[in-house]
């Protein structure tokens, strides 16, 4: 997925403010989904959201105002109430910005609490799982 940097998501230094990567990378990971047939619209509608539990990033390289950038997402981990996906960000150039590991868990909107979610999630996204290193 490509996304523009706009003056508003940069910082004072004239580069992309550090958590602007989390939204590029939240941005991917809803298209990724969406283009295999999972849209979460049809999860709230049922009271499922997904929560994210873990995330670790590495910052490398500083994108800045009106650069492309490339954002990939791959899943890596799939449990029927766990999903996992690792994010990379490029320049238009192929350096590498940022990656993360993020972890989401499948919620109950109405109790808070952890809950599976439904064979359609699972078994459309099973054969993209691309175990990560």
């Amino acid at each position: 997925m490509n996304i523009r940097v706009y003056y508003e998501d940069t910082d004072c230094g004239g580069v992309v403010y550090h958590a602007n990567y989390l939204r590029y990378m939240e941005r991917a990971r809803t298209e990724f989904l969406r283009e295999r047939g999972i849209h979460l619209d049809t999860y709230h509608h049922k009271n499922i959201v997904f929560a994210v539990t873990e995330l670790q990033i590495k910052y490398r390289f500083p994108a800045r105002y009106n650069d492309l950038l490339r954002v990939e997402t791959d899943l890596t981990e799939l449990t029927t109430y766990r999903t996992g996906f690792k994010n990379r960000i490029y320049t238009h150039e192929d350096t590498l910005c940022c990656s993360a590991h993020l972890k989401l868990v499948a919620v109950n909107s109405a109790t808070m609490k952890v809950t599976r979610v439904d064979d359609h999630y699972y078994d459309t996204l099973h054969p993209y799982l691309t175990p990560s290193n």
